[in-house]
């Protein structure tokens, strides 16, 4: 089969690399149209894939990490509500728990949006035991110094001392409550009553907060 050159327009027989009239080479290499890119055609299918995936599909958003420096209001305000209904006569170790509750609580109010799971409530707890301590500790001494407290406090340590002696007929026990009722020995027993109600304070706190945080972090899943 002929086939015309295709520079000099002389017929070539088939097949030939060069033309005998001009020698201009015969065999040419077409080029194919250019391809999209596989890093744009990615792009684009994955935007329309993006568009029909249902949204139990996809990817949940990340919760933001609590802002520690916004939770002190709402931990001071737990804490102050606590002490306050301790002095109308709840009970220490229940106004420690429920600090951190309402730790969580006050918290979510300004931020609802906000996902608190139970770690992040114990944390928060925790900070809200530390601050009643501190409130409750402050109102404490200035009752005692104000209002002249210090005689009846030391009577009444005095008579629990009696009374915990009455429970032992040990004579190494009794020497040591005796000991306790000294000066020395009543302000070594309030300093250990002071460690405890610190470290009691920022674990029921904790624990109060991580209630918090179980309970409203189950409200926000459902």
């Amino acid at each position: 089969m002929e086939q015309p050159c295709y520079k000099c327009r002389q017929t070539v027989d088939e097949g030939v690399p060069f033309c005998p009239h001009c020698s201009a080479p015969q065999i040419r290499v077409v080029l194919a149209e250019p391809v999209t890119p596989v890093a744009a055609a990615f792009s684009s299918a994955a935007s329309q894939d993006a568009t029909v995936l249902p949204a139990s599909q996809t990817l949940p958003v990340l919760a933001l990490p609590m802002q520690w420096s916004q939770a002190l209001k709402p931990c001071a305000l737990a804490a102050l509500v606590a002490s306050l209904l301790m002095s109308m006569g709840l009970n220490p170790f229940v106004a420690m728990f429920s600090v951190g509750f309402l730790a969580v609580v006050f918290y979510r109010q300004g931020r609802r949006d906000a996902m608190i799971k139970a770690s992040a409530g114990a944390g928060l707890g925790a900070l809200g035991g530390l601050l009643w301590f501190a409130i409750s500790s402050v109102l404490e001494a200035l009752i005692v110094i104000f209002l002249h407290k210090a005689p009846e406090l030391r009577h009444e340590l005095i008579v629990r001392i009696q009374q915990a002696a009455t429970q032992t007929s040990d004579p190494q026990v009794l020497a040591v409550f005796e000991r306790l009722k000294s000066q020395g020995g009543l302000e070594i027993l309030m300093l250990t009553g002071l460690v405890f109600a610190f470290l009691a304070s920022i674990v029921l706190g904790g624990l109060g907060g991580a209630l918090g945080g179980a309970i409203l972090g189950r409200r926000d899943r459902s």
